[in-house]
């Protein structure tokens, strides 16, 4: 394309003066040329460019929308209106981009791919799996990723045949592709399929060595005995050779300290523990004790029982909550009672918390003034949502662990609703999280100390539901149900008001997909080696422990 040379005399200077860091000389120069001509587009863009840079994105968006009303046939410009107006949160507007897009262009592909991706982010599954396979109907370039995000897309829908069959298509295509591989390896995880797991990690690393996610994830599908002992060599030659890549740093220490934990070397583990938080506290924003104990007072201080019973709907929609902290056993007590014929396990669902922001705004403080007829609405999309995922069950699981933030807006949406709290020794909980990588929404949880008080945040929150919502929940220890499940069961059936079954008891033969943290444990039925794990760790603890049997949080 020829630029006129005053344009482009004029381009140039604006760029000079931007990588010259005098940004408002540049901004100045790029209005200008993007008043009018031909060619205003191109200032145009360099102009939101500018203001993405600066963060400044209520006036990128606007450049960006201009530019879409100059072009409307452009993809190029309509993927980054998109993606900006997706990381502000403002997902529907993205979809309603590509929308607009497609109506121009029916046959543009990577539209219908990319907004398959918002679909998902949305739960509008059916939506999602069309929008894919139009994609692939218009022959999209590397057609197998489209089946592989497909087989994640059926994966996160429950349909464990289905989600096979994707990926196994995606490898048909493109036998090597590294992507489509680790996700079919991922679902073999899910599925309790160890062998076929490894085997496809270890096909990975044959393809290209340095993929350090497959690496990591060797250490998780069986315990590591002397005979893996290569691959503690394997995984600190990774961490050494990818000293600039933080993030793998981090995924790879915490899958060291794994094995070492698994060969009962307690203190190489440790050390490879304290490593892998180390970096993590460099990813995630610090965590503030002082402002947790002022959201949780504020959720204390609003959610009480007058507020709950002013809003009750009358929903008849039952679904049971299980939840607690990370790590205390939620994913084991979900497997068992899954294999009770009247419910089904439906996991870590992302959907009240999803319904809830849509319709009323961020939690605590934007749903005070919420109606009864908003919550009675969030109650029937919430049922809607999750028939789709599990539409035969009377009864399905949600195991969110954060829910317990939310379970006085839950008593109001659902009052037929059966809460369970699974609860922890303070010791082997905290442990257990610190030995995890989480994202940075638990901020707490790369500090030991921090666990600790999150944890007593957590148990004082409980306290006043407890309150509030006598008859709605039961407490479950973890250890109590790794020594005597059968009592435990009995009881948490009878909370329920289901019979007793005593399938709850042969749990581990249960089919269906474990998308949690705990995949590989609840797959060997009960076991105690989690219980008093903390003895290996007692100077890693350090006054944690202490603590803990001060106040009674140790069991």
């Amino acid at each position: 394309m020829q630029l006129p040379a005053d344009f482009k005399a004029a381009f140039t200077e604006a760029w000079q003066h931007q990588a010259a860091g005098r940004l408002l000389d540049a901004e100045r120069i790029f209005r200008e040329l993007g008043k009018s001509g031909a060619h205003r587009h191109l200032a145009l863009e360099a102009l939101a460019d500018l203001y993405l840079l600066q963060r400044r994105f209520e006036e990128c968006l606007g450049i960006l929308t201009e530019l879409t009303d100059i072009d409307p046939d452009s993809a190029h410009y309509c993927t980054k209106l998109a993606n900006l107006l997706d990381s502000l949160g403002n997902t529907d507007a993205a979809i309603d981009a590509y929308s607009r897009l497609l109506q121009q262009r029916p046959d543009e592909a990577i539209a219908f791919f990319n907004i398959a991706l918002l679909y998902k982010k949305q739960e509008r599954y059916e939506e999602a799996i069309s929008a894919y396979e139009q994609a692939a109907r218009l022959g999209i370039d590397r057609v197998e990723e489209v089946y592989s995000n497909l087989g994640n897309l059926y994966a996160e829908m429950l349909d464990a045949d289905k989600a096979r069959e994707m990926y196994q298509r995606a490898l048909e295509i493109a036998p090597d592709n590294v992507s489509a591989l680790f996700n079919f390896a991922g679902y073999f995880e899910e599925s309790g399929e160890k062998e076929q797991a490894i085997e496809l990690y270890e096909r990975i690393q044959s393809i290209d060595a340095k993929h350090w996610k497959s690496l990591a994830r060797l250490a998780y599908p069986k315990k590591i005995t002397d005979d893996d002992q290569s691959l503690v060599g394997r995984l600190k030659k990774c961490i050494d050779d990818l000293e600039d890549d933080k993030l793998a740093q981090e995924v790879l220490y915490f899958a060291l300290g794994k094995v070492y934990d698994d060969l009962e070397n307690y203190d190489a583990a440790a050390t490879a523990f304290v490593a892998a938080n180390e970096i993590s506290r460099q990813r995630v924003l610090p965590y503030v004790p002082e402002q947790t104990e002022r959201i949780f007072g504020q959720i204390i201080e609003q959610f009480d029982s007058s507020w709950i019973e002013s809003r009750v709907t009358d929903s008849e929609v039952s679904p049971i909550f299980i939840c607690g902290m990370y790590r205390s056993g939620s994913t084991l007590l979900e497997r068992m009672l899954s294999a009770h014929p009247a419910i089904a396990a439906g996991g870590e669902l992302k959907t009240l918390a999803f319904l809830i922001a849509q319709y009323l705004g961020a939690f605590p403080q934007g749903v005070m003034g919420a109606t009864k007829e908003q919550l009675r609405r969030i109650a029937d999309e919430y049922d809607r949502k999750v028939r789709e995922l599990v539409p035969d069950s009377q009864f399905v699981t949600d195991k969110r662990p954060d829910n317990f933030l939310r379970l006085g807006l839950v008593r109001a949406i659902f009052p037929a609703a059966k809460i369970i709290q699974t609860q922890r020794d303070l010791r082997d909980n905290s442990l257990s999280i610190y030995f995890q990588q989480f994202s940075r929404a638990a901020s707490y949880a790369n500090d030991l100390q921090h666990i600790a008080h999150y944890y007593r945040q957590q148990e004082r929150l409980f306290a006043h539901w407890r309150e509030c919502c006598p008859d709605s929940i039961c407490t479950v220890k973890y250890e109590d149900l790794i020594e005597s499940p059968e009592t435990v069961l009995r009881r948490v059936l009878e909370f329920l008001e289901l019979d007793w079954d005593a399938g709850v008891l042969d749990f581990q033969k249960s089919s269906g997909l474990v998308k949690t943290y705990s995949i590989w444990q609840v797959r060997e039925g009960l076991y105690s080696r989690s219980r008093d794990r903390w003895r290996n760790y007692e100077k890693l603890l350090g006054d944690v422990a202490g603590q803990a049997a001060a106040d009674g949080t140790a069991v």
